[in-house]
């Protein structure tokens, strides 16, 4: 049975304009979206975005989160869950979604998922998309990888679940931070089978000159 309804998790790793960028492009799309986020990835959000916000379920604030994104998104399709409630639908099976991404997923949200270790809604909801086979995407942004990394990688991917590194690319000819932030959204996008027109594709014609 299709359904239009997507999880989205954010965790501490360094990458959080990939994620808010994610969520904007799928309200944009029209697809609900059930989001839950790690107190470690509050901080990054805080570093990187001086985006302060609230855990708490009767705090958070989607317009805070999204900034001037939100101007236009239709607000009511995002869901908030706080990441210790074990209650909402998305730590169920029998909760329909289309998949679900976690980005940018820390080392330690890898290494959770890669062992069973649902000690938190992020973990369990992860472990439910690939107990009923759906998709399950997860971006980490860490550089080197080590190899307990590399071997969670391997297991996870083993488990059904898609690894899709944020590693942006240039033959798109990238002006800035934000056409590099989309080819990597494009890309999960393309995943979930969410259109976009975020991003060139290969063999799609391209500028003659060389760029400096």
């Amino acid at each position: 049975m299709a359904t239009s309804d997507l999880v989205v998790a954010f965790t501490g790793a360094s990458g959080s304009p990939y994620g808010v960028r994610l969520v904007e492009v799928l309200l944009r799309a029209t697809r609900t979206v059930h989001l839950t986020i790690s107190p470690a990835a509050v901080q990054v959000l805080e570093s990187e975005l001086g985006c302060r916000i609230s855990l708490a379920a009767d705090e958070f604030s989607p317009a805070v989160l999204l900034g001037s994104r939100a101007s236009g998104l239709n607000l009511a399709r995002l869901h908030y869950h706080h990441y210790r409630d074990f209650r909402a639908g998305i730590a169920s099976g029998s909760f329909l979604t289309g998949g679900m991404v976690i980005c940018p997923c820390s080392g330690g949200t890898l290494a959770a998922i890669a062992h069973g270790h649902s000690e938190n809604l992020i973990h369990r909801a992860a472990d439910v998309h690939l107990k009923e086979r759906r998709k399950l995407i997860l971006v980490p942004r860490e550089t080197p990888l080590g190899l307990a990394a590399l071997r969670n990688m391997v297991a996870v991917t083993e488990a059904g679940a898609v690894v899709l590194p944020a590693m942006p690319a240039f033959y798109t000819r990238p002006r800035n931070l934000e056409d590099l932030v989309d080819f990597i959204v494009a890309r999960i996008c393309d995943q979930l089978g969410v259109d976009h027109h975020l991003s060139r594709r290969w063999g799609s014609e391209a500028p003659d000159e060389c760029g400096e």
